[in-house]
């Protein structure tokens, strides 16, 4: 097919350009970005008998049981001379139990059922799932968990704990969504779940697949949906326990020589425009999706998809020709509109969020606007932000500008996921934002019982202040990962030979929260009453805020969002009485969340029966304007009394 036979017609690729005329530029990628991915639909059509059907492959492929209990083994393995199975059923003879050649590279095995007619191979019995999927929620309010690090003892965690120990705390944080890392199988702990080496398998150091089964279905029970942190990605380089090198040959699954190769991760790269890697990763979606009851998938490493150059020495300065051209891997962005497509074609409430640092314009429009189709994004410039203020910059000299800069700065019609800190701040080599703030004070001066020095005031207050901040101004959705919600100390990492196979770090402490006597519990109590005023005003679900006050002097950020007002007074020692600030709807305003109150480990300061309100003053731009005390250090959010805030 000539290339300009790739240049369709795509269907609402005009209100896409309409939304951003920038693009236009570069209306003839998009028309072929749509050309390719209609082809490999078309090809699906013709050859597999539609996505469907093609996305149910791993109902033949693999091992799969006959009505007789007789077993069939299937894979695809087109340079393999001869394939044998083994295990503890042949007294892992290498040879006893060969598969016959097929054609286009697929090999078959027949086992009959032993002669008390059970199957050759015994496998555990399976678990009905008892409830529905949850409606996708409209604000997603996301709890980034590790099975395996999920309980205070110094070992691997299973699904069993977490069900019933950490799925009540997630419940009662009112977080609607847990986005669960390293599910999928692989050998390496401390890999955090990103070399994977079985992607047909949750990993069994948690437990058995029943387990995790029931973790799913107890979620569902709560309302809370469940994300799988999926890695297409890259593989694992394992030869014994790996697709590297499946048939023999360096390829198979992945691009030959270099190409196949990711320098900084030592892992393989898929070759997307191979017709069974196609089949392969789809259907693995598909899996998951029907086997474990998923709801969606966060996928993982997407910036080295969408480039040849995997992201790696590129800066990404947000100039568009960095996003168009040669460097783009079109084989892979086509894939990733395909699992889309499918997805959202086969699935209405799934949900799919990217990790992607690039800044790609379109990830998270619909295919056919000649996006990729993404619900969200990861906003990942605000965790990296806040590091660098707290490493970089005395409290005197943050910049408003800049932080309101950082936490807006996304592509208006492109759901981003806004978070103050991951997973990948609290690895070893990098601190969580309350280990930057209190460091070894944590170790001595959390108790509730003695009054708080400087340190400890501080970074009780800004860790608050920091995280409303994100959680208000930053994006359509909220992330944390498990523990920093209540200020976990220290750092996270795995057993492993450096430190001498320690689990002491590959924990979650949620003991702290569960001594009274803990300012751990402070902090605590404060995340789950932002959930929970999130819950009942809908300020994610909402449009971008309006910012009508960045003050430097004063240290004072101001925004009005769903109707809600924001303020924030970061100076270390100022407050401010009869503050003056813009307000948009005329009426009685309240405290509705107050960082300052003493149950939130804050002073006390503000008295919540105070009714504001409006005069009929402009100010900043708006109508109507208040006058508030806002005390040093402390963010509220206020409600307007007169206002059905059913959203």
């Amino acid at each position: 097919m000539a290339e300009s036979e790739y240049n369709v017609s795509v269907p609402r690729l005009r209100s896409l350009l309409q939304m951003d005329p920038y693009l236009k530029t570069f209306e003839k990628d998009f028309q072929r970005r749509y050309g390719l991915f209609e082809k490999q639909l078309t090809l699906l059509e013709e050859a597999e008998g539609g996505f469907d059907q093609f996305t149910r492959s791993y109902k033949s492929y693999g091992v799969q049981r006959m009505p007789d209990n007789s077993l069939v083994f299937k894979e695809w393995a087109p340079a393999a001379e001869a394939l044998f199975l083994t295990g503890d059923f042949n007294g892992w003879d290498n040879f006893s139990h060969p598969y016959s050649k097929k054609d286009f590279g697929k090999w078959e095995l027949h086992i009959p059922p032993k002669e008390d007619k059970t199957p050759a191979v015994a496998h555990n019995s399976k678990l009905k799932h008892k409830h529905p999927r949850p409606q996708k929620p409209r604000s997603l309010r996301i709890y980034e968990s590790h099975v395996g690090i999920a309980s205070p003892e110094g070992k691997v965690a299973s699904y069993s704990n977490f069900t019933h120990n950490v799925l009540p705390r997630i419940k009662d944080l009112g977080y609607n969504c847990i986005q669960l890392m390293a599910i999928m199988e692989h050998a390496y702990y401390a890999s955090f779940g990103y070399q994977v080496t079985s992607f047909f398998a949750a990993s069994s150091r948690y437990g058995t697949p029943e387990e995790l089964k029931e973790l799913i279905d107890v979620a569902h029970s709560l309302g809370i949906i469940v994300l799988l942190d999926v890695v297409h990605s890259h593989a694992s380089k394992n030869t014994e326990d790996g697709l590297n090198r499946f048939d023999g040959s360096d390829s198979c699954f992945f691009h030959s020589g270099p190409r196949g190769e990711h320098s900084l991760w030592d892992s393989r790269l898929f070759n997307y425009s191979g017709w069974e890697v196609l089949r392969f990763l789809l259907s693995n979606l598909r899996w998951w999706m029907e086997e474990y009851r998923f709801d969606g998938f966060r996928f993982d490493g997407v910036t080295s998809m969408l480039y040849h150059h995997h992201g790696i020495g590129s800066g990404f300065s947000g100039d568009y020709t960095e996003y168009f051209g040669l460097h783009v891997d079109e084989d892979s962005l086509v894939y990733l509109m395909l699992a889309n497509h499918i997805l959202h074609t086969l699935y209405q409430d799934c949900i799919t969020i990217a990790e992607d640092v690039s800044g790609m314009p379109t990830l998270c429009r619909p295919v056919q606007e000649g996006g990729l189709g993404f619900d969200y994004r990861l906003a990942m410039a605000i965790p990296d932000k806040w590091i660098q203020i707290l490493k970089e910059f005395k409290d005197e000299d943050w910049n408003m500008g800049n932080i309101v800069y950082t936490m807006t700065n996304r592509r208006y019609g492109e759901k981003c996921i806004a978070y103050a800190e991951s997973h990948d701040q609290a690895l070893v080599g990098d601190k969580t934002l309350a280990f930057w703030l209190m460091d070894k004070d944590m170790y001595t001066n959390m108790s509730a019982l003695i009054p708080m020095n400087s340190v400890i005031d501080r970074g009780i207050q800004l860790h608050k202040m920091i995280r409303l901040l994100t959680h208000g101004l930053g994006g359509e959705g909220y992330l944390n990962f498990m523990g920093n919600e209540f200020g976990h100390p220290e750092w996270l990492d795995f057993p492993r030979v450096g430190n001498n196979e320690s689990y002491h770090y590959a924990r979650r402490q949620f003991n702290l929260v569960d001594l009274d006597h803990l300012r751990y519990r402070q902090l605590y109590a404060f995340d789950r009453d932002m959930n929970r005023t999130e819950d009942k005003y809908g300020w994610l679900a909402a449009p971008p805020a309006y910012i009508s006050a960045k003050h430097e002097g004063d240290k004072v950020i101001v925004f009005e969002r769903a109707n809600v007002i924001f303020i924030f007074n970061f100076h270390a020692t100022n407050s401010y009485s009869n503050y003056r600030v813009a307000v948009g709807p005329p009426g009685k305003y309240k405290i509705k969340l107050d960082s300052d109150e003493i149950q939130y480990g804050g002073h006390g300061r503000l008295d919540h029966n105070t009714e504001f309100f409006t005069e009929p003053m402009e100010f900043n731009n708006l109508p109507n304007s208040i006058l508030v005390y806002i005390p040093c250090r402390t963010a509220i959010v206020l409600a307007n009394e007169e206002i059905d805030y059913c959203y």
